[in-house]
């Protein structure tokens, strides 16, 4: 099915990527738990691991691990990860259905960048793997020197970098994406096909839900609009 036809002002509009444009569900719960294994830890089933996709790894380590963001261990779980994941993360991953035909259709009328936590290196080789880095302007996220950063942080570069001021929203699918949104004073479009359900887009004030991306381009018009 071809996507609705945009209507309202043209903008900017800044994609999450995992769990919006690239499902990484397999790719990052399997190089969660190569981290763990290596570092001596218990594996965890790959269902209970999805929960960690999207939110800085540091985090999530720390969480697995029940240490501090600064244990050393975090950051020798990140280094195991990172080392599978450069290998794993093209292969085991794949775009949305209907992503290519909506970021075609949106790039003819809005100026389309990235804010993602993944280190932005790994995002660009992600973007370009399932050829869908072209359609975007700008990619932005922290740099493999970075253990966390707010997803506000990185959606503020975003719009430094985005171009001309104008209206512009956020496409996200989890919590941390409308809060870093509203943030920056920005509305932010939850989807429901990625790891957040509606009652946690919902719950943090998401502006519109949509459940397939051949709704995005109507939902995006119409916040834009507002």
């Amino acid at each position: 099915m071809a996507p609705a036809e945009a209507a309202g002002p043209a903008g900017l509009v800044i994609f999450d990527l995992d769990g919006v444009l690239v499902d990484s569900r397999a790719a990052i719960t399997t190089c969660i738990n190569h981290a763990l294994l290596a570092t001596g830890q218990a594996g965890r089933d790959l269902t209970e691991l999805e929960r960690f996709v999207g939110p800085p790894l540091a985090e999530a380590f720390a969480e697995l691990a029940g240490v501090e963001v600064a244990d050393p261990l975090v950051e020798a779980c990140i280094a195991a990860y990172r080392e599978r994941y450069a290998d794993d993360m093209v292969p085991l991953s794949r775009p949305f259905a209907g992503i290519p035909e909506v970021l075609a259709a949106l790039s003819a009328r809005h100026r389309l960048v990235v804010a993602t936590s993944k280190p932005r290196a790994f995002a660009l080789r992600l973007l370009e793997g399932h050829a869908l880095l072209p359609w975007f302007a700008h990619v932005e996220g922290p740099g493999l020197d970075r253990r966390t950063e707010h997803k506000a942080e990185t959606i503020a570069r975003a719009l430094q970098v985005g171009g001309p001021s104008g209206p512009a929203v956020m496409i996200g699918d989890r919590a941390f994406d409308v809060r870093g949104a509203h943030a920056n004073g920005l509305p932010c479009i939850g989807v429901l096909w990625g790891i957040g359900d509606e009652a946690e887009l919902a719950g943090a004030g998401a502006s519109a839900l949509v459940v397939g991306a051949a709704d995005l381009p109507a939902a995006i018009g119409q916040v834009l609009a507002r």
